[in-house]
């Protein structure tokens, strides 16, 4: 899939300024005292696993379990349909899967929305946009667990065809650009699943979500950002 050029200049400037900036967060299991590390998969249909082959077993937070071994307890908080904007159709802050996920006290946070927010609906704008992710990282980063939470954000997977509103346009031209802003100006470590998946339209069966081969991707990616 061909990439806006305004996306390839938010990543060179992520490359040039963000990424010269800070070291992304690493885990080290010795601190957590030898309980198991929580890992909380917070998202949409594309974390819960929608059209996944044997969605339990092969879901993305499924697979990425079964790299990171014993050592880690990861749970899967994806919500169909979810929005990162407080103002859409299904804002994730009121779901269940937000309040499970803030229960479970997570010592990690894997962040992966905005592929609802491109409906046009949806979409208030990158202003918008911006401010209900510094207060969705804000909540997670607050959280009384020790040591603190750590937080990285997936910018979202390609959009192969556009679908129930979901497009490719106002994904790669305005919800990545405004990720990366985020998160380069407040130090936060980006997973970029858009990248890993891009040239692979034979891993998403509807254009949009990724089939099982696309979610072991999206798992092997995570994987290797995270791991200890």
């Amino acid at each position: 899939m061909k990439l806006s050029r305004r996306h390839l200049l938010g990543l060179l400037f992520l490359f040039l300024v963000g990424c010269t900036k800070f070291e992304p967060p690493h885990i080290r299991v010795e601190n957590y005292d030898g309980r198991q590390v929580r890992v909380a998969c917070v998202g949409d249909s594309i974390t819960y696993g929608a059209g996944v082959q044997d969605r339990e077993t092969n879901n993305y937070p499924s697979q990425l379990a079964g790299l990171l071994g014993d050592t880690f307890e990861v749970r899967n908080f994806g919500r169909n349909g979810a929005t990162l904007s407080t103002t859409g159709d299904l804002p994730y802050k009121d779901t269940e899967e937000f309040q499970a996920a803030t229960d479970f006290l997570p010592d990690v946070i894997i962040l992966k929305l905005g592929t609802n927010d491109t409906k046009p609906q949806n979409w208030k704008g990158t202003e918008a946009f911006e401010a209900d992710l510094r207060a969705m990282l804000a909540h997670f980063t607050r959280l009384k667990n020790r040591p603190r939470p750590k937080v990285w954000v997936c910018l979202p997977v390609p959009v192969y065809e556009d679908n129930w509103g979901i497009n490719a346009a106002t994904l790669d031209g305005e919800i990545l650009p405004a990720i990366m802003n985020v998160c380069n100006r407040q130090k936060v470590p980006i997973i970029d699943l858009h990248d890993a998946l891009t040239g692979h339209p034979e891993y998403f069966d509807d254009g949009v979500h990724p089939n099982a081969r696309g979610a072991a991707l999206m798992a092997q990616t995570v994987y290797q950002a995270i791991r200890p």
